[in-house]
């Protein structure tokens, strides 16, 4: 048993899936004070300051902790969640017919192991059809997903290529997690 220290139902669904059993309760952290000069030190901040609030709220000594976060970048951007349509439109265009890494940093603590990973899974996508674009804007799924991207839906048509485990960019690495549990 492990705590998840986020609110993620994607990330529940990830621990789930491979077997790991949790409670799921979290503090939130304010991603928008950070200053990153790029996407991996911006991930990793947002994991840092996660963990330090969950850890000193929770411990690890009745259940381990574990805490992630996701970003997206494409051409060098780093692509945050979307503050509205508009804004998830243009973060997914700029995916559109382009090379994305997905970004995960996670933490994960024992008594006597602390693990900090930083993986990448990346993607080469074929460009987004508009129609399917904006039917996938208007459902809203996109809302809370880091770059608006969804690899286990919406994008996973436009995948040409991909180089990376799937659970790293549906925000946590299970695969390395496992190997330390």
């Amino acid at each position: 048993m492990l705590r998840l220290a986020s609110a993620s139902i994607t990330r529940a669904e990830l621990l789930r899936s491979a077997g790991i059993p949790f409670i799921q309760e979290s503090i939130d952290f304010d991603e928008d004070a950070i200053i990153a000069d790029s996407p991996k030190n911006f991930v990793y901040q947002a994991t840092l300051g996660k963990y330090r609030l969950n850890l000193e709220k929770f411990g690890c000594e009745d259940y381990p902790l574990l805490v992630a976060d996701t970003v997206v970048t494409a051409h060098g951007k780093i692509l945050r969640k979307a503050k509205d349509e508009a804004d998830a439109r243009m973060i997914l265009q700029t995916q559109s017919g382009s090379d994305v890494s997905i970004i995960t940093c996670m933490i994960y603590k024992t008594p006597r192991l602390e693990l900090l990973d930083i993986s990448s899974t990346r993607y080469f996508f074929d460009p987004f059809d508009s129609d399917a674009l904006e039917r996938y804007l208007e459902s809203g799924e996109w809302r809370g997903k880091a770059g608006a991207c969804m690899v286990e839906g919406f994008c996973k048509s436009y995948i040409r290529e991909v180089r990376g485990f799937e659970s790293t960019a549906m925000g946590l690495s299970v695969e390395v997690l496992q190997t330390f549990r």
